[in-house]
């Protein structure tokens, strides 16, 4: 039943994107993205790099910070809302890349809440006991999917991977998880190729991220303040023990709003959403990996991470960090 997360690496494209790219195509400023989002920067992936590379090049990121090894992988998990194909998935495409020979390989759909869920399936396969090792992913190409005529939505999103690995331990560091969906809400974030309906609702079927800012920033923080609330009562562990808040960086202002009214302090909050915008399924990785860099986030540190976001859904859990970055 003993699990623990062993390393971590990333990637964002080198294609760095500031908010006075979007003062050239669309009636906005830098102001006012600021102000309404707290992003100043994204990365865009190019034309011929897709969300196959990001995942391969932010486990090599992994193996060289932490002296890791990827060969006794026997299983990887995706989390994507942008693969490169319907089929294969990526997972089966960064086996190859790295020729682990025995590894099953899945993708996961949740969105911004899909690393969170790879964590969460990682470990029932360990303590199954039909795995040892998992590598998970997340990672987007979402400057593919954005409708740049959109301003409300465009300026939000942002290319990049995260990669850890999950293997069995002496002793336990991934603690209780909550995952909760309310599926009737799905219309108010989605991403389709095919003209549908979603709870008998139509929607535009044109593979770009159509997203009702309002509901979803309601919705968000709404679920985060319940479930964050839920996990540490879960865990018997009152919030002023928990050293670090990581939730998916959808938007600083819903983290603002989310630690004011827990009253946790927003310092202890990371987030990846200034410097590389909403990189769904990647932020949560991103952030924790920058701590770690920076030094505030320390070995046996106790963490929450909180993903949410397409489905609508949500997943959360909670951490113990093992992991020391090579410096």
């Amino acid at each position: 039943m003993s699990a623990t997360i062993s390393a971590i690496g990333i990637y964002v494209p080198d294609t760095k994107i500031d908010n006075s790219y979007f003062e050239k195509i669309l009636d906005t400023n830098d102001t006012w993205i600021r102000q309404r989002t707290g992003i100043i920067n994204r990365y865009f992936a190019k034309e011929d790099e897709f969300t196959s590379d990001l995942c391969i090049k932010a486990v090599k990121n992994l193996i060289e910070n932490n002296d890791a090894d990827v060969s006794n992988v026997d299983f990887i998990i995706v989390a994507t809302s942008t693969p490169d194909y319907t089929m294969p998935s990526v997972a089966s495409q960064v086996q190859a890349s790295f020729n682990i020979s025995k590894a099953g390989c899945m993708d996961i759909s949740a969105a911004c809440a899909g690393f969170v869920y790879g964590i969460i399936l990682a470990k029932g396969l360990i303590a199954s006991g039909a795995n040892k090792k998992v590598l998970i992913i997340g990672a987007e190409t979402l400057s593919k999917v954005i409708n740049l005529e959109d301003r409300t939505s465009c300026i939000l999103f942002g290319d990049g991977a995260g990669a850890v690995i999950v293997e069995a331990s002496a002793e336990n560091h991934i603690f209780q998880s909550i995952t909760e969906t309310e599926g009737i809400l799905g219309q108010n974030l989605y991403l389709s190729n095919l003209p549908a309906a979603i709870n008998g609702q139509k929607i535009t079927g044109d593979n770009k991220i159509h997203q009702n800012g309002r509901a979803v920033f309601k919705w968000a923080v709404s679920t985060l303040v319940e479930k964050i609330r839920e996990l540490s009562e879960l865990n018997e562990r009152k919030l002023d023990k928990v050293d670090w808040l990581i939730p998916h960086s959808a938007n600083l202002r819903i983290l603002e709003a989310v630690c004011e009214t827990l009253d946790f302090p927003i310092e202890k909050c990371l987030e990846s959403i200034r410097n590389y915008g909403n990189t769904s399924a990647a932020s949560i990785p991103i952030a924790w990996f920058n701590g770690l860099k920076s030094g505030k986030v320390k070995p046996d540190d106790i963490i929450i991470f909180a993903g949410f976001g397409g489905g609508l859904t949500s997943a959360s859990i909670c951490i113990q960090n093992k992991i020391a970055l090579k410096r």
